[in-house]
């Protein structure tokens, strides 16, 4: 059980890492947080500090997640456990999604997970052999609700309602049926504000010109 602990705060602290914050004090100097959408994220980074950084951000934050369910858990997993290793990896996922949205190094106020989420799908997918279907069948969703409507929150909401539908649709196991529902209220709790603007015709679409 110490071990499980101990993994859920690495996984948590992991998580917490604000990348966009980082970046942003580290190369103009700035507080994220009072640009753009206020948000310590990877799409605000791409508005605020260019390409380049809000690629990187991106990258860095699904890397988290994804560090998080398989280095991570490896490590861990390689001791007698009172749980199953799915399990096992479905909490260090859910510890490092609730770092990165209430960042212990921010006041608990962070992103809204979608890519740290993505990058705990790609894991679970490499681990587990029936997520190797459901992550792209989510990512193909974000993606084409994105071309169709260039917004970013409107992709991440109907991608996150889609992803327990794919559980239950595939029959994966009650763990990450749970896991599922959980991050899909997560990315709904995250995305409040930008529900109201979608639904007052206000959400910005994404522009890729140069901030």
């Amino acid at each position: 059980m110490r071990e499980i602990i101990l993994g859920s705060a690495i996984s948590y602290l992991i998580g917490s890492l604000p990348t966009a914050y980082i970046f942003g004090r580290l190369l103009k100097g700035i507080d994220i947080r009072d640009f753009g959408s206020g948000n310590v994220g990877a799409t605000n980074a791409l508005r605020v500090l260019g390409k380049g950084p809000g690629i990187t951000v991106l990258v860095l934050d699904m890397l988290k997640g994804f560090l998080s369910v398989t280095l991570l858990a490896d490590i861990i997993s390689s001791r007698p456990m009172q749980i199953s290793e799915e399990a096992l990896r479905v909490i260090f996922g859910l510890g490092c999604i609730c770092g990165h949205n209430w960042t212990i190094f921010l006041r608990f106020k962070g992103g809204k997970g979608i890519a740290t989420t993505f990058g705990v799908l790609a894991g679970l997918a490499l681990k587990i052999s029936g997520v190797k279907l459901i992550f792209p069948l989510v990512l193909l969703t974000w993606l084409l609700v994105f071309v169709i409507s260039r917004i970013v929150s409107l992709s991440s909401v109907i991608s996150g309602i889609a992803l327990p539908m794919y559980m239950a649709i595939f029959r994966q196991s009650s763990t990450l049926v749970t896991l599922s529902i959980i991050l899909a209220c997560f990315i709904l709790l995250r995305h409040r504000s930008n529900l109201k603007r979608l639904f007052q015709g206000k959400e910005p679409r994404l522009s890729f010109k140069k901030p």
